[in-house]
């Protein structure tokens, strides 16, 4: 089965092919211009995409050595994301599936990361706890098979990539942030300063990343920052900052893993590259668990991880035609929260 998959629910237009769960491309265009605003702009993003999604997959289809008659199904993120954004992806390629009289496969983007760590013929162990933390999303995830979980843990505010490119503004570093942390971290000393983990009360696996954010600001304000600023301090802030966000994580993770009984843990999204992250997990090994991460070109926003998806809904679907391209009355529409993930 030959699939194409399209993602675009943030700043990154990104096209796929697969041939089942085999990726044979997977084009990435990541959207420097929002470097010049500390964060993404959703008008400026759902633009970029418009002008750049007919080349991506054009891209694709030519790395992949492809063509349009060859596609089986086409897949696009639905949910969530910025609403522009979702909707050029959306709109590009349920117009293409039309016209091509193929199957189109709307993809929860949250779903996608999930599954990210069985790309390439990985095979999936079950039940597992999953922990998706990006720049717009940090959860936890009891997985007991293909599309049956549940959330038991997210964040109340920031989630975790968030905060590490607030704090790496204030930092006066790059966005976005979370690379420029982690390297800076592997210089600086993670026991500089002891910023606050947050516990919260009404969900023991819940997270809170806001906190921290703000105990960095008032700490920079507290030792005159912007005047004693050196290569040296940055670095130990940074390390101190991301020792604090990753133990959070870890923490929250473990104690899900030993309560429901889990031995399997897979982490994905884009501050899953982070490397005292996957340190941390990694010791985990040692007492017996089995820890994925997926490939650095999947661990950010990627169009394989959505063809992936649509690839497994589609063969554990009782009822093909619910993905018929002759009507699109059943079709998601995108949505921005997690409501019936």
């Amino acid at each position: 089965m030959i699939i194409l998959a399209v993602e675009t629910s943030c700043d990154e237009t990104s096209a796929s092919v697969l041939e089942n769960d085999k990726v044979l491309s997977n084009i990435i265009s990541s959207q420097i211009s929002h470097n010049l605003f500390g964060g993404v702009v959703p008008d400026l993003a759902s633009r970029e995409h418009l002008s750049n999604i007919s080349s991506i997959v054009n891209k694709s289809l030519i790395e992949s050595s492809k063509q349009l008659k060859d596609i089986y199904v086409i897949a696009a993120t639905c949910e969530p994301g910025l609403i522009g954004s979702l909707l050029i992806g959306m709109n590009y390629s349920k117009a293409l599936a039309f016209s091509l009289s193929v199957p189109f496969i709307p993809v929860n983007h949250i779903q996608a990361h999930l599954y990210s760590n069985f790309l390439n013929g990985q095979q999936a162990d079950f039940p597992f706890i999953g922990l998706i933390v990006s720049g717009g999303h940090t959860l936890l995830i009891l997985v007991e098979n293909f599309f049956r979980h549940r959330i038991i843990g997210y964040t109340l505010d920031d989630a975790a990539g968030e905060a590490f490119d607030k704090t790496a503004k204030l930092l006066g570093l790059g966005y976005p942030g979370g690379h420029h942390i982690d390297r800076l971290s592997k210089t600086g000393n993670s026991k500089f300063h002891k910023f606050p983990l947050t516990i919260v009360k009404d969900n023991k696996y819940n997270f809170s990343f806001s906190g921290i954010k703000t105990s960095v600001l008032y700490y920079l304000r507290k030792i005159n920052f912007e005047n004693k600023k050196s290569d040296a301090l940055v670095s130990d802030i940074a390390a101190s900052f991301q020792e604090a966000v990753t133990e959070s994580l870890f923490y929250n993770t473990l104690k899900a893993a030993e309560e429901y009984g889990v031995k399997i843990i897979s982490v994905s999204g884009g501050v899953s590259a982070n490397s005292r992250l996957k340190e941390k997990f990694e010791k985990l090994k040692a007492s017996g668990y089995k820890i994925y991460f997926p490939k650095p070109e999947y661990a950010s926003d990627n169009a394989a991880m959505i063809g992936l998806t649509g690839y497994l809904k589609y063969i554990h679907s009782k009822d093909k035609n619910e993905f018929s391209s002759d009507s699109f009355n059943h079709l998601a529409k995108p949505r921005l929260d997690y409501e019936n993930f």
